[in-house]
Order: structure tokens, then C-alpha cells, then sequence
């Protein structure tokens, strides 16, 4: 079976991160979402919100891998490590997050080189999508319909009231 690692922070998960974990399942068996915990970044939701946003919206996908949703606080070469993952996944927005994603990469294969490494192009509507835009946009009560699911828009409206 091959295991794949898609991570991060997911504070909340967008239609960009959806669509990665989508078309990331047709490269795997099973795809492990890392969800970060990450204190540096001063999440707007908690670890168990997110884990728990991150499970309802995957488990509404149809797709041919099994998806399984896994906290982690360590670096993401040993949580690819913990969960058996030959290959991580990273999606790609712009040309910006190439060369953070290049460096990353460049550590891991230093780390473990037995452990591949995959990018995934954002689709073109997804591409814009960030959730640090997300949250800034629904803090300024603006419509983050267009970048998140309803479950998650509801999250987000909750937590901001």
C-alpha cells in the first residue's frame, strides 16, 4: 500500500487544500492529512477544530484513497516517518511558494532520501486561496463562500461573532 503525507496547518481548510487532498488520492492508497499544530502561527481555531474540520470535509469526498487525519507537532520528514509515507504531497499556488517549497524539499532529501516528494498545481480558481486571506476576509465581514465549504464558512462565522 502506498502512503502518502499531505500537511498543514488548516487553520481552516480551503477549497484549495480540498482539492489538492483530491487529486493527491489518485496518487496513493491512502493519503495521511498532517494537520500541524504550529503555535508560531497563532491559529484562529484549535488543533481538535481543525482535526475535526479537516475529517467532516474529507469525509464528504469521493475518492479512491482511504484518508486518514493525524495531528502532528514534529518535523514534517518524521511525521512522514510515523506514518509510513513513502511520498509527501505539497500544493502550489504561485510561483512564490516554489522557492520555500524548493528549500523544504532540498532539508527533507538531506533527512530522508528514501522519502519523495510531489507537488500539485492549484487549480486556477483555487489559486488566490490562502486561509490567512480567508480569515482576514471573514474578519472584515466579507463572503468567504467562494473559497471554503459551507461547514467551514460556518465554522468561521461562528468562531468570529
Amino acid at each position: 500500500m502506498r502512503t502518502g503525507l499531505y500537511a498543514g496547518t488548516f487553520d481552516p481548510i480551503t477549497l484549495g487544500h480540498l482539492d489538492i487532498i483530491s487529486r493527491g488520492c489518485l496518487l496513493v492508497d491512502r493519503l495521511v492529512i498532517g494537520v500541524a499544530i504550529n503555535r508560531d502561527k497563532g491559529p484562529l481555531f484549535d488543533l481538535d477544530e481543525r482535526v475535526a474540520m479537516v475529517e467532516a470535509e474529507c469525509a464528504k469526498l469521493e475518492v479512491p484513497a482511504e484518508i486518514v487525519v493525524h495531528p502532528f507537532e514534529n518535523l514534517l520528514i518524521d511525521c512522514a516517518r510515523d506514518v509510513g509515507a513513502s511520498v509527501i504531497v505539497r500544493g502550489l499556488r504561485a510561483v512564490a511558494d516554489f522557492e520555500y517549497e524548493f528549500q523544504m524539499v532540498g532539508m527533507n532529501r538531506a533527512m530522508d532520501a528514501s522519502i519523495e516528494t510531489v507537488f500539485l498545481m492549484a487549480e486556477a480558481k483555487y489559486q488566490a486561496i490562502a486561509s490567512k486571506l480567508v480569515k482576514e476576509i471573514a474578519r472584515l465581514d466579507g463572503d468567504v463562500t467562494k473559497f471554503v465549504t459551507p461547514g467551514v464558512n460556518s465554522a468561521l462565522m461562528g468562531k468570529l461573532s
